[in-house]
């Protein structure tokens, strides 16, 4: 299955699912710290989850609960750029324990990684949009509802194509 980005939507068998996108939009040339979301066509990673929230997660992909100790590396000076780390860290990383909802779901795009380029972006991720669909720093965000339609159809082989 395919899954297609297009003007803040996600297009996939019969479905047009609303999302949030980085605030400065698409872009071909993904830099650390753009708040831009790259374009490209993309396979899923990995999906991480809040186990102490989400009760039941059915996906055909590996999975693996969050811990308060889990991070993601965006400090392009760390051999660890763009990969996932453990608290306490030397380098700059996005927590992946968050107070609000946005990270209990994660989809890990596979966006820079083989190889990582350093500097060219790290922690893009499908999560939890927040209120008002609010623009992301580059990863994409779906409402919670339309996240457990995702995590039902996805697969190893899905992939992402952003334009």
């Amino acid at each position: 299955m395919n899954i297609k980005l297009k003007n803040k939507f996600l297009y996939f068998d019969k479905y047009k699912i609303k999302c949030a996108i980085g605030k400065r939009g698409i872009t071909r040339k993904k830099l650390e710290g753009d708040n831009k979301t790259p374009a490209g066509i993309y396979k899923f990673n990995l999906i991480f989850y809040r186990k102490d929230r989400i009760s039941k997660i059915k996906v055909n992909m590996s999975k693996e609960p969050i811990k308060k100790n889990m991070g993601w590396c965006d400090d392009s000076n760390s051999k660890l750029y763009n990969k996932l780390i453990k608290f306490p860290f030397n380098y700059r990383a996005e927590k992946l324990w968050l107070s609000n909802s946005s990270y209990d779901i994660i989809i890990i795009i596979n966006y820079n990684t083989r190889p990582i380029i350093k500097k060219k972006g790290s922690a893009i991720f499908l999560h939890i949009v927040k209120k008002n669909y609010k623009p992301t720093k580059g990863c994409i965000a779906v409402s919670k509802k339309d996240m457990n339609l995702l995590l039902s159809k996805i697969d190893n082989k899905t992939k992402l194509i952003i334009y």
